[in-house]
């Protein structure tokens, strides 16, 4: 079987193309399925099936889309229920691919529906297995976003741990093509790699190693962060499909706006989004505006910070279908257009400009040292376990917005993450609200640990 892994590094998803005697399968595609279409075109093959491990809740899939352009067949696990036909495997069914099956195993616990899917060769021996969000590298899949009214997140951790203990009885040499790599919310602490085989994780991953259920079970629901808000909404539309594929989308919402139209959107009530680099932000920007660059986790974080609410976006030249694109990813379609001529536009309009204040890790270790400053730790509570600036006030950057009535207007927060994406994020979020003494530290953590600022770990009570 030809096996080809579609990384997308800024969700930290895998989708696959699988390929048998000229028959394919799609395995948890995109939203923009181009890449799959032009792959099966190359190999002058027909895809057959979409086999969808879950209803995802971190992307929008391109299960309908890829359906209606090939006539394939879009296969979920035991129990799902979708507004679109689909087939619903029964665990144990086998799906015909060229000289090769693939075999559906029902996984609940991230999700009921969730499956994982087997590759079979000609003569039926198992060698590879597309784990979905049940098995990562080094972790499972977290068990408390199909949580609801009758479904607890014990119940779900319940089923994974039966789900864990059927995947233990595979042999350690199948390989396994997980669904996200490190970055991803869908797991607590994901490996960077991005395959492994059941041997390596039978060694390595803690919830493959030797646990009473209720060990497991404790495991599981316990050091769970909060999951971004766009997750619940992304899983609704996986479940109910959407209007508009992306080529459509990117015709809509790729739209250039003269500077009074921008104004005229803003008024009407539209956020503005910038996408560029932090320290591009830094130098210049549009008043309230909001800064999300795409050099970093983009997607995830405008699921996290930004409701579902109309947008208008100031991008570098050339950035605008990016843009819009990996917003339509996650189910943010609702793009007004962009600023034409960005920036500069703004400027030439004899508009005021804003500016985030940054300095370098020594500069900040230099007000430390005077006593000047008040850090303000954007990261984590993991990242900030393993070392803090002393004294720093921390609220994880998710939080941030909600968190704003704890902190002093009148003070001057010096922000800091680990290497300067999220603090620029919170330095616009603070700007945005109100706050006017404001300096983004550049480098983060990283940098800061490398001058003479105090550096304390945090007691856990």
């Amino acid at each position: 079987m030809y096996i080809q892994q579609i990384y997308t590094g800024c969700l930290a998803q895998a989708a696959y193309y699988i390929e048998s005697e000229g028959e394919a399968a799609i395995i948890d595609p995109l939203r923009d399925i181009q890449a799959y279409l032009d792959i099966a075109t190359a190999r002058n093959a027909k895809i057959k099936y979409i086999f969808e491990t879950h209803f995802h809740a971190d992307f929008v899939s391109g299960h309908i889309d890829i359906a209606k352009k090939t006539g394939a067949k879009i296969v979920y696990g035991p129990t799902a229920k979708a507004s679109y036909d689909i087939i619903i495997g029964t665990d144990g069914e086998e799906f015909p691919l060229g000289n090769e099956k693939i075999q559906l195993i029902h996984t609940p616990g991230h999700t009921k529906e969730s499956s994982c899917f087997l590759a079979k060769d000609a003569t039926g021996k198992t060698y590879a297995i597309f784990s979905g969000d049940t098995l990562f590298v080094g972790d499972v899949g977290r068990v408390d976003l199909a949580a609801n009214e009758t479904l607890t997140t014990k119940d779900l951790a319940n089923m994974m741990y039966d789900s864990v203990e059927k995947l233990k009885k595979l042999s350690d040499d199948v390989v396994v093509y997980p669904g996200h790599g490190a970055g991803s919310a869908c797991g607590k602490n994901i490996g960077k790699e991005t395959t492994t085989t059941i041997g390596e994780q039978r060694k390595n991953n803690y919830a493959l190693q030797p646990m009473d259920r209720e060990t497991f079970v404790n495991t599981m629901v316990s050091g769970l962060p909060t999951p971004p808000k766009y997750f619940f909404m992304d899983a609704k539309i996986n479940r109910a499909g959407y209007e508009d594929d992306m080529d459509t989308l990117l015709g809509h919402n790729v739209k250039a706006l003269s500077v009074d139209n921008f104004i005229l959107e803003k008024e009407s009530g539209a956020l503005i989004l910038d996408t560029r680099m932090p320290m591009e932000y830094a130098q210049g920007h549009v008043p309230e505006s909001l800064n999300i660059g795409l050099n970093g986790d983009f997607a995830v974080w405008v699921g996290t910070i930004i409701d579902n609410v109309p947008l208008i976006l100031v991008c570098d030249e050339g950035k605008e279908k990016e843009s819009v694109l990996r917003l339509g990813r996650v189910g943010y379609d609702k793009v007004k257009g962009f600023l034409k001529g960005g920036v500069n536009a703004w400027k030439e309009a004899g508009l005021p400009v804003s500016s985030i204040h940054s300095i370098t890790a020594e500069e900040f270790a230099k007000q430390i040292e005077k006593g000047n400053a008040q850090p303000l730790d954007v990261r984590n509570d993991g990242e900030v376990a393993n070392g803090m600036v002393k004294d720093a006030i921390t609220i994880p950057l998710g939080k941030l917005a909600e968190k704003l009535n704890t902190l002093d207007k009148n003070a001057h927060y010096y922000v800091y993450c680990a290497g300067g994406y999220r603090s620029m994020i919170g330095s616009s979020i603070l700007e945005k609200n109100g706050f006017k003494n404001l300096t983004n530290v550049e480098g983060g953590i990283n940098a800061i640990k490398k001058t003479n600022a105090p550096i304390e770990v945090p007691v856990i009570a």
